[in-house]
């Protein structure tokens, strides 16, 4: 039985428009979509925040989708593959068709909150509009890997939260080459002591600094966070992917990330 939680992101709500003069209408046909989030609109209808694989995350009118005999109401559901047709102009499109795509168990209990995580995430950095297929086929992944965990404890959920958060930071061009010196692109060297700057990326440092990690960390970190079992490199990837993430959100802590740290010291 599905776990009714909802963490809604702080997010401003987009405002259906009148469409302007002159302007074609989209049409897109069968797209994979997940929903994000959903707000109530007008009395029967719903306003959608979808993240689309082709068009990036959007604003969905799916009218009629509140009432009892709508078939929209088994199908827009959070962590649930769908695929959607859609028209319209300007900032919201209206739904027209969508469909349960299948093949995934829904979320409950902790990976439900992992899921509304890797939400937050999305809706907190992601622009509207801004195609990244690479990270919808992450955050598919992501949801399927929490799908097949129900029962699984913080920590084994880690290594899918990691996967997740290099995704994101690699296709929005927020990770910094860690295997070269951002100033000067000279190699990192396995057993010298580096810093990693959001913006400057990898620099030299002082065994001593606060910050210091060994470059060989930096480059086993290269490719992705570790598999599991390999408990310090875990760690060194959490604590790389919360600087990184604390600085593009502005230092804004994520009502989703503070409930997985006060629950389960995620």
């Amino acid at each position: 039985m599905r776990t009714e939680l909802s963490v809604e992101p702080a997010a401003v709500r987009p405002v259906p428009r009148a469409p302007r003069r002159g302007v074609s209408v989209e049409r897109v046909q069968e797209e994979p979509i997940y929903v994000l989030h959903s707000y109530p609109w007008k009395e029967t209808s719903l306003l959608l925040d979808v993240f689309s694989r082709r068009h990036g995350r959007l604003a969905l009118v799916a009218k009629g989708a509140k009432r009892p005999t709508s078939a929209l109401r088994a199908v827009l559901l959070g962590f649930q593959p769908c695929h959607a047709s859609w028209s319209g102009r300007g900032e919201v499109r209206t739904l027209t068709r969508a469909e349960w795509a299948g093949g995934l168990a829904p979320l409950s209990g902790l990976p439900l909150l992992c899921g509304f995580y890797f939400n937050e995430l999305l809706v907190r950095l992601l622009a509207r509009e801004d195609a990244h297929e690479g990270l919808f086929d992450a955050y598919h992944a992501g949801i399927a890997a929490l799908a097949q965990r129900p029962h699984a404890t913080a920590g084994e959920l880690e290594p899918v939260l990691r996967s997740f958060e290099f995704s994101l930071l690699r296709e929005l061009g927020f990770l910094p080459d860690l295997h070269l010196e951002g100033a000067t692109s000279e190699p990192v060297l396995p057993d010298a002591f580096y810093r990693v700057d959001p913006d400057h990326g990898v620099s030299a440092c002082s065994a001593s600094d606060a910050l210091a990690v060994r470059g060989e960390v930096l480059l086993a970190l290269r490719e992705g966070p570790p598999a599991e079992g390999d408990v310090a490199l875990a760690r060194a990837a959490k604590t790389l992917m919360r600087s990184l993430l604390h600085y593009h959100l502005s230092g804004q802590m994520l009502r989703t990330r503070q409930l997985l740290i006060d629950l389960h010291k995620l």
